[in-house]
């Protein structure tokens, strides 16, 4: 009994018609023959997605499928046919550009996303990263023709040199014809006498890269370069694809980013921030002195111009935001206790007058606590 469609591609039953097409691209790709050599229940995997995508992204058959069942579609007419491209490179090719509708050229290679983590100082100042990874490349040994060193290429028996072929599906409107690369010459027309040893007449091998990385400076989390032509090498001198390197910017203990501005943090002692002083406070670049006002009130923020992060695209730094968190002393000694009290006995209204308004203040305090 084939499986729910809708479990093959991991989607719901409310799915759009976008998310269905999505999921089944994802699935296709991981699938990819090119790089799953090692999975003898590669082939079946991708028939088996291929058909669930074919039922769901046909409005009719989806509706009779939610009906009916597999049941409802083989009454109706509707039987996929995969069983005519015997390859699952055939499928990869139909569903991805390769001739599902009379192109014969061949396919380019497809895109590949690796990541990389670097930590904040590194996104401020720029980096050389080596990022490795797995892609398909052109075959050393046959340079890229799939045969033998040595041995000829003659014209395909299966499509007769044409690099298609044709299959015949019924549908409840007719025979429904459909062009697709051979599977035996993949789109080429001609197939070697005898196979490369090394690629089995593929023309390319999936082959570990590595590659360094230049990270910009400024670059944000989640971000990505775009290296053209480093992904999967094309088909028969195809382009080949492009690789994504997504950039992943660690946490720093030190500093929340908010754009290109840097927020901290420092604790000061009540006693001080009443007299104010000169703080050292932590920067990408080390630290740096800031003048703390006399009577600075706790969640005020001093900043420090252009001590944030470079722009991506721009020149000009962002700032540093330094937030005053006054910390009221704990545990006072007899003698701590009693200099409190003759300072508590001192103070007048005019030194406890606040230029706030109440609710500047309970805003303010409010602020502090969701920080």
């Amino acid at each position: 009994m084939p499986r729910d469609p809708y479990e093959v591609l991991g989607v719901g039953r409310d799915a759009p018609e976008q998310q269905i097409k999505k999921a089944f691209r994802q699935l296709a790709r991981e699938l990819h023959p090119d790089v799953n050599a090692h999975d003898p229940d590669a082939e079946e995997k991708f028939k088996e997605a291929a058909e669930a995508y074919e039922i769901l992204s046909d409005p009719e058959r989806r509706a009779t499928y939610d009906r009916y069942g597999h049941e409802g579609l083989r009454s109706g007419g509707y039987a996929p046919n995969f069983d005519g491209f015997g390859s699952i490179s055939d499928l990869f090719n139909a569903f991805f550009g390769g001739g599902s509708s009379g192109g014969t050229g061949p396919a380019q290679g497809g895109d590949i996303g690796v990541g990389v983590e670097i930590d904040l100082v590194q996104a401020a100042h720029g980096a050389t990263v080596q990022v490795a990874y797995d892609a398909v490349s052109r075959c050393e040994r046959c340079h890229g023709n799939g045969a033998e060193p040595g041995t000829p290429i003659e014209t395909c028996e299966r499509c007769g040199g044409a690099g298609q072929l044709q299959a015949m599906t019924r549908t409840p409107f007719g025979q429904m014809v459909r062009t697709m690369v051979c599977d035996v010459c993949h789109g080429d027309g001609r197939v070697p006498k005898q196979p490369c040893g090394e690629c089995h007449g593929r023309g390319r091998l999936a082959v570990k890269q590595e590659i360094e990385v230049d990270i910009p400076v400024g670059i944000s989390d989640g971000q990505r370069i775009r290296l053209s032509g480093r992904g999967h090498e094309g088909e028969a001198g195809a382009p080949a694809g492009d690789l994504y390197v997504v950039v992943g910017v660690q946490e720093d203990e030190r500093f929340v980013r908010e754009g290109d501005n840097l927020i901290t943090a420092v604790d000061v002692a009540a006693p001080l921030a009443a007299l104010g002083a000169t703080l050292e406070v932590p920067t990408l670049e080390g630290t740096a002195s800031i003048e703390l006002p006399s009577g600075t009130q706790p969640g005020e923020v001093l900043t420090l111009r252009g001590a944030g992060m470079p722009g991506l695209r721009r020149g000009r730094h962002g700032d540093l935001r330094v937030v005053v968190n006054v910390v009221v002393p704990r545990r006072l000694s007899a003698e701590q206790r009693e200099l409190m009290d003759r300072l508590n006995d001192s103070l007048t209204d005019e030194n406890l007058r606040s230029q706030e308004s109440m609710f500047a203040k309970l805003r303010r305090a409010l602020g502090s606590q969701a920080a």
